[in-house]
Order: structure tokens, then C-alpha cells, then sequence
């Protein structure tokens, strides 16, 4: 008779299981690893019957919430006729009928579509892109590519060469040259004599841009990548003003503007596309993560017109794809996952519970411990600081101890997973489900209320 006892998942996991931008150190010392078995709606539940508030979407991704057995279905009944099939040189029903449905909802004439299984591949497919487009059309000096401080953008290596964070790089250097940093649009962190003027730090944060072309040479530069609210530093919303002179620029230099949608699309600011929201249209858009509702792994880069007009004619070809780009039952995911934001209108859930959610998160402003929450949509930053007076950040050392050694660790026990991030300034993040509403609005503030009162404390 076998009187083993019987290994949780949690053990097991640490014999074995290598998992992403994890610190292993601390669940191979002893800390208890979570393993979650369920999800339902706007909740999930560890392998002990714990639940959580998903504050954060699981990944900014799951945005029609858990536990959609349409989605599921879909995915069987796709895998049951046609598993698996490539688009390259041949093409199959789904991948078909999401290609129109996308370019559908695309803003401009964005409506060429080039699946990925993720963002950061969509990241490196339109870069890629950016630099052939120019050598098919007679400038073939063109390659570089400005992106803004703190900003995240995958990582393949193109992609983490775009990234604005040293920490993140720093390990896989020498990565792919022709990467160049400008400022992000941190209005709380604008610099002095901008800060009670919103639209004038648009400006000048958008003209450091044309600085940058300036001086690489209008010749070399390829591209501008943003992301129409920036994640990584806590929801940096585009100043009024700002996304329409970051256009006039690229359009003056001839350079591509690639708006970064990987989380900011499918609903989590009320758009399908954000850029959408802010009226902007750009030359590329790259997506992922809510286009399936993190149900089955999907991205995709939309092209203008314009840049598959040169892969029409001869023997041009983007010689470029992804085994799983297009994948038959992501595809297939998609389409039902689509048909649930129509249904539902969940662009306009979270259009007329914003200012809800945000009058919510803004009781926060009160704690001292709070300098600023900003966002849009369903998607939001609250900054903490030292001193809300002289908006003094805490150091690395007191952020290390305040984010990963309380916050994170107090919001996980006190039942809500979201994000704490110190990327940038140290920030925690919201971003929900689009199906939440008032009661997970008021369960979300009561949670982070408790958890950054005692962080005051104990700092």
C-alpha cells in the first residue's frame, strides 16, 4: 500500500515548472505557490476553493470575463473539423472571416491583417514591416525606430529592443540597434513649469519626437511606436492634442506611426481600438490578448493599404509568419468572442460605468500613501508616494520592500489580484473585466483602501 502522501500542485510546480518574470528563489525557500483551478465572470479560485476579484483581467486579456462556455465550444467545434492548418500560401475559413471582421472595425483604411499568436510578435512583425516598406519604395536608409521611456513592448528581441525599460534589456544585450527613447506623457511627473498646463506638455512632449527624427536624420527613421495609453508606469493617458501632433509629425518626416494596442484594444477604453477613442488613425496597429479574451493564444499587426501596396505586384513578398499565426480554433475563439462584445456591447459597458469605476478609485485620493490615479476606461494607475505635497517617489530599496514584500502579497490574501509595478514610478494597476460593474467596483476599492492604509503604516 502506497502511504506516500500526495504532492499538492503547488510542490510539484517547483520541481519542474519554469514560469515567466518569476522570482523562483521564494517558492523554493518556502513560500507557498498559488495554483488556480476555476474561473467565473469577474472571479477565480485557487486549488483550496479561495476566491479572488480579477482586478487585473489575469493579463489585461480576459475581458468577457471567465467561464464563457460559448468560447469553449467554439473552440471544440473548430478543433473537431479543422485543428490546425497554416496561412502560408494557403488560407482556411476562419482566419478568413476574422480578417474581415477586424478590418471591419479598424479605424482609416487599416485592413490588412497579419496574424501573430501574441503582441510582442505583432511588435516584431511591424517593424519588420516598417523597414521593408521602405526598402520596396525606394528609401532604404530607413530603419530606425523611436519609442518613449518606460513603455513596454514585448519580448522578442526587435520588440525588447523597443522597450523603454533598462531592467527588462539589460540581460539579453547587445539586442537589435536602431531603438531611440523620447519621453512618455506622465503628467503627474510632466516637468515643472508644464505641469499646470496639460496641453502644453502634450506639446512638448510630442516635439521631442520631431527632435529625435532631427537628429537621427529624417533619412534613418523609420517609425514611431506609442502605445494610445501607455502601461508600463501606470496608465500615462495621451494629453489633449498629443496623438494628433505626434501624426503631423510622422506625416511630415514620412514615418510610420504604429500604435501599440496589445492591451489598450478590444473594449479595455470603451473602443474596439483606442486610437479609436482619441481620433487618431495610425499606419499599423498591433493586438493580441483581448481579441480572444485570453481564451486561445492570438495577435495580429493591421496594416494600411498603403504598406501592402508594394506586396502586390512582382515578387515582393514579406518573408516573415509564425507557425501559429492564424491558428484555425484562435481564429475560431475570436469570431465567438466578437459576437460577445456585439451582443453584450461591452464597448458601451464600459463607456457608461467608467466615470463609476473612476469616481470609485478616486475615494483613494484621501490616503497619503496615494499621489495620483489616472487611466481611462476600465484601465487604471494609482502612483504612491512618500509625499504627496512634493510628489517625492520612494527609492528602489523602498519600493522592493513596500510593492513586492507587502502590497502585492496583502492584495493576493485579502482576495483581489492586481498588478504592482515599479517599472517606472511605483504604481499599482486596475483593469478588470469589461463585464464588471458597481458591486466589483466597490468590492475593488474597499480591498485597495485596507491594503495601501496598512502599507502606510509600515513604511
Amino acid at each position: 500500500m502506497n502511504t506516500t502522501p500526495e504532492r499538492s500542485y503547488g510542490d510539484r510546480a517547483k520541481d519542474h515548472l519554469w514560469m515567466h518574470f518569476t522570482r523562483h528563489s521564494s517558492y523554493l525557500e518556502g513560500e507557498a505557490l498559488p495554483v488556480i483551478v476555476k474561473g467565473d465572470g469577474c472571479y477565480f479560485w485557487d486549488e483550496h476553493g479561495k476566491r479572488y476579484l480579477d482586478g487585473i483581467s489575469s493579463l489585461f486579456n480576459v475581458q468577457v470575463g471567465h467561464g464563457r462556455t460559448e468560447l469553449a465550444e467554439a473552440a471544440a467545434k473548430q478543433a473537431s473539423e479543422l485543428a490546425f492548418f497554416p496561412i502560408w500560401g494557403l488560407a482556411h475559413p476562419r482566419a478568413i472571416e476574422l480578417a474581415e471582421r477586424v478590418a471591419a472595425i479598424a479605424p482609416g483604411d487599416l485592413n490588412r491583417i497579419f496574424f501573430t499568436a501574441s503582441g510582442g510578435e505583432a511588435v516584431e512583425s511591424a517593424w519588420k514591416l516598417a523597414k521593408q516598406f521602405y526598402k520596396l519604395t525606394g528609401k532604404p536608409t530607413k530603419h530606425k525606430v523611436i519609442s518613449r521611456d518606460v513603455a513596454y513592448h514585448g519580448t522578442p528581441q526587435g520588440a525588447l529592443s523597443l522597450t523603454g525599460i533598462s531592467a527588462a534589456k539589460i540581460p539579453f544585450e547587445p539586442l537589435v540597434p536602431g531603438s531611440i527613447r523620447v519621453p512618455n506623457t506622465n503628467f503627474y511627473r510632466a516637468p515643472e513649469h508644464l505641469r499646470d498646463d496639460l496641453y502644453a506638455f502634450g506639446q512638448y512632449a510630442a516635439n521631442r519626437i520631431a527632435e529625435a527624427i532631427e537628429f537621427e536624420g529624417p533619412d534613418s527613421v523609420a517609425a514611431v511606436i506609442l502605445e494610445p495609453v501607455q502601461n508600463s508606469g501606470g496608465c500615462f493617458t495621451p494629453p489633449p492634442g498629443y496623438l494628433e501632433r505626434v501624426r503631423e509629425i510622422c506625416d511630415e518626416y514620412d514615418v510610420l506611426l504604429i500604435a501599440d494596442e496589445t492591451i489598450t484594444s478590444f473594449g479595455r477604453v470603451g473602443e474596439y481600438f483606442a486610437m479609436e477613442r482619441y481620433g487618431v488613425v495610425p499606419d499599423i496597429i498591433t493586438c493580441a490578448k483581448g481579441l480572444t479574451s485570453g481564451y486561445s493564444p492570438l495577435g495580429a499587426m493591421i496594416a494600411s493599404e498603403r504598406l501592402f501596396e508594394p506586396f502586390k505586384h512582382g515578387t515582393n513578398t514579406f518573408l516573415h509568419g509564425f507557425t501559429w499565426g492564424g491558428h484555425p480554433v484562435s481564429s475560431a475563439v475570436a469570431l465567438a468572442n466578437l459576437d460577445i462584445f456585439e451582443r453584450e456591447g461591452l464597448n458601451k459597458q464600459v463607456q457608461d460605468n467608467q466615470d463609476l469605476f473612476l469616481k470609485h478609485l478616486n475615494q483613494l485620493r484621501d490616503l497619503p500613501i496615494v499621489g495620483d490615479v489616472r487611466g481611462a476606461g476600465y484601465f487604471y494607475g494609482i502612483e504612491l508616494v512618500k509625499d504627496k505635497a512634493t510628489r517625492e517617489t520612494f527609492n528602489a530599496e523602498e519600493s522592493e520592500r513596500l510593492l513586492r514584500g507587502f502590497v502585492s502579497k496583502a492584495m493576493f490574501a485579502n482576495g483581489l489580484y492586481c498588478r504592482s509595478d515599479d517599472r517606472g514610478d511605483p504604481v499599482v494597476q486596475v483593469a478588470p473585466p469589461l463585464i464588471a460593474s458597481a458591486a466589483q467596483f466597490e468590492e475593488m476599492t474597499q480591498i485597495l483602501r485596507s491594503v495601501l492604509t496598512e502599507a502606510w503604516s509600515i513604511i
